[in-house]
């Protein structure tokens, strides 16, 4: 109740001054977008695209798109690859299906059998995914509930409950004395990647991992399951990647280097870096409900109790489980389909829109609502092309296969074309594009104002623009802020940070390409499982695709202005301010963990060099060239120049200095990473080492800059 008394005055607050414009219109008290000289033209261009994106042409796509499951590598993925280059071509563009041979494990057998201490069967699983009246989750080509990169093999061993599985979870463990060794470890999902969960259980000796969905997280402790709500059911079972993504992502044969289908063996390595060596299996609550009630042991501490109806322990003790895993591993051919339209003026810039079109069963909202929205936004464009528009800048439009196992597609693409890397000016991505109203977004912090004023353009289905209703949500949760980037000054919405967990990680955190990540949340209790479908996401996500209709707006927004900006519209100042607090909090780590010795003077000047380089060159953006190539060259240069051609310790293939996933969280980002991590370790020697990686990495950036002037 607080929160909608909140809600409604500040809407009401807005509605008193003007601040909302009528629905489908835009804002146009917004001055000139960064990066134009003149937008009258640009406002004639986007007026007529916003007009073209329909909701219920988006509805259709979606329908036709989650018709049948299709995980990476199968017939079906490959039918909707060629559906998906047929409507690249139709819209004009030059369309190529890009194909690779990755090393993929599909199930042959997945089953758990857990007994009490007196040898009864408490239960064998996994159980059918089923509820009442869902018409696809009889699909026979669904299918079965397993972990990508799991383990294979046929183990028995006493139960432990590890909670979520993060470090502290495991210290608790070890604290009293629990050991893990020959043991199988349930956890729960959430908070943490699951790679990471299997990681850490494997480095403390256990056999097998089974990971389940607590009805605290996203089940009917939230609200009302599926199909009476959106949350899980009590049979729905997340399915998931552990391949150790905060090592490496992509093909875990060949880390670096594309897989081409013509790759030689001799250029493949073993795929021990990034895949675990024990079982992992995922269990629904309606599964893991029996295990976790007949354990014995210590009762759980704070934070560890679930929502199911009885007290949790720890174990050992109560219960035994047999796990079999029978993976089948192989070489498969997996599709990227890629669509391109020349620019006019500045072809060998390049703007990349993406989305993931691959699922672990039919993805109506992960991801195929994004796949949605990009088709309807490329709609938009290829209208505007039949009007005479052309793009200043080279568009390309990639449909990314196999991201479900390990961001495969996308980062196989970018290893092949690294070399071009240098031309791509942003990459903006959509995954998870509509799951509920929320609108949300990520980005390197030079585009986080690009990202704002895009927002201010387009109208919410609601009232006013997505900006506003942004603005509005975010009212609600201000303490809940995910990013660790500061506010600056004036502003009302909060832009996230990049860590990882889809198809932007390898174009910023190995090429240094500045990305953005952009969807739209909500209840969402049916992720990775058999009921994320087309009847749950019209019952409950956007019932008239209204919501596909604004994410095709931003996102074919995002393509059109950058492919169209007189200057590249990247905000340096920002991103210095960004670093310096960054910096800040670091040393205060630092001195916290009694590393006293540890000297930030070096890398705080360089920052400091970079804040005033980027200040000088964001005046001359004001005032764009008539000719912006060198310019353009100049700015695109910055984000390469963060980029550490070692890459991160014990991680090589992460090269960012400033953002990477959590080598212990797997999806959020860690800021500064190589020395924040250092410092997490206590290693001083190293952390001092990773500070003058930095130092050097901000001082190219500045030099960069200051050639500008």
């Amino acid at each position: 109740m607080l929160l909608r008394k909140s809600l409604s005055l500040f809407a009401a607050l807005l509605l008193a001054s003007g601040a909302f414009t009528s629905l489908g219109t835009t804002q146009t008290a917004a001055s000139t977008p960064f990066g134009y000289r003149n937008f009258s033209h640009e406002a004639t261009i986007e007026e007529r695209f916003m007009a073209i994106p329909s909701a219920r042409l988006a509805g259709a796509e979606l329908k036709t798109l989650t018709a049948v499951p299709h995980i990476a590598a199968s017939p079906e993925d490959h039918q909707m690859a060629l559906y998906m280059a047929e409507k690249f071509r139709a819209a004009g563009m030059a369309t190529q299906i890009v194909p690779y041979r990755v090393l993929l494990n599909w199930p042959e057998l997945v089953r758990v059998v857990a007994y009490d201490s007196s040898g009864k069967t408490l239960m064998t699983g996994p159980a059918p995914e089923h509820v009442r009246g869902d018409p696809f989750q009889n699909n026979p080509r669904m299918v079965m509930p397993f972990n990508g990169s799991s383990g294979s093999g046929d183990v028995t061993g006493e139960v432990v409950y590890a909670n979520y599985g993060r470090p502290e979870d495991f210290k608790e463990l070890e604290t009293r004395r629990i050991s893990l060794h020959g043991k199988i470890v349930l956890m729960r999902y959430g908070v943490n990647f699951r790679g990471v969960k299997v990681y850490l259980a494997e480095l403390h000796g256990a056999a097998g991992v089974l990971l389940y969905s607590d009805p605290q997280d996203d089940g009917y402790y939230k609200g009302d399951p599926y199909p009476e709500g959106p949350w899980r059911p009590a049979t729905g079972v997340q399915r998931g990647s552990v391949q150790y993504l905060f090592k490496y992502p992509g093909d875990p044969e060949t880390p670096g280097i594309a897989s081409t289908p013509d790759l030689p063996d001799t250029e493949r390595v073993s795929p021990d870096g990034n895949q675990p060596h024990i079982i992992s299996i995922p269990l629904s609550y309606h599964d893991a409900a029996p295990i976790l009630q007949a354990l014995t042991g210590p009762g759980v501490p704070e934070g560890w109790q679930g929502a199911l109806p009885f007290r949790y322990h720890m174990g050992p003790g109560g219960v035994r489980v047999h796990l079999v895993s029978q993976q089948d591993y192989q070489r498969r051919t997996i599709w990227d389909v890629i669509g391109t339209i020349q620019g006019s003026e500045l072809p060998d810039e390049q703007v990349i829109v993406g989305n993931h079109r691959d699922a672990w069963v039919y993805g109506a909202v992960d991801p195929n609502s994004g796949t949605a929205a990009m088709l309807e936004a490329i709609h938009g464009i290829a209208v505007l092309l039949k009007q005479g528009w052309r793009p200043k800048r080279t568009l390309i439009f990639c449909s990314w296969d196999a991201e479900e196992e390990g961001l495969i597609g996308s980062t196989e693409w970018v290893e092949q074309h690294g070399d071009e890397m240098s031309r791509v000016v942003a990459y903006f991505n959509t995954d998870v594009g509509v799951a509920g109203p929320d609108f949300n977004a990520a980005a390197v912090p030079s585009l986080k104002q690009f990202v704002r004023q895009v927002t201010q353009a387009v109208p919410s289905p609601v009232m006013g623009t997505v900006y506003q209703q942004w603005r509005l949500h975010q009212a609600g949760r201000d303490e809940h802020r995910a990013s660790s980037a500061p506010l600056e000054s004036g502003e009302e919405v909060q832009v996230n940070d990049l860590g990882s967990g889809s198809d932007f990680t390898p174009f910023l955190q190995h090429a240094g390409v500045p990305s953005t990540d952009v969807g739209s949340g909500g209840p969402y209790g049916v992720y990775h499982s058999a009921f994320d479908d087309y009847t749950w996401f019209v019952m409950n996500a956007d019932p008239h695709f209204v919501y596909l209709q604004q994410m095709a707006r931003v996102l074919g927004l995002e393509a059109i202005r950058m492919a169209d900006a007189d200057v590249l519209p990247y905000n340096y100042p920002a991103y210095a301010r960004a670093i310096a607090a960054y910096l800040e909090a670091a040393a205060s780590k630092a001195r916290e963990a009694g590393l006293n010795t540890l000297d930030f003077a070096d890398a705080q000047a360089a920052a400091g060099r970079f804040t005033a380089a980027a200040e000088k060159v964001y005046a001359l953006q004001k005032v764009p060239p008539s000719d912006p190539s060198q310019l353009d060259q100049t700015l695109r240069a910055v984000e390469t120049n963060l980029l550490s051609p070692a890459g991160l310790p014990t991680r090589p293939w992460y090269k960012h200095t400033i953002y990477a996933p959590g080598e212990f969280t797997g999806y959020s980002a860690v800021v500064i990473p190589g020395v924040n991590e250092a410092i997490d370790a206590h290693e001083t020697s190293l952390a001092q080492q990773q500070l003058t990686v930095l130092a050097e990495a901000l001082g190219r950036a500045a030099q960069t800059l200051d050639s500008a002037h």
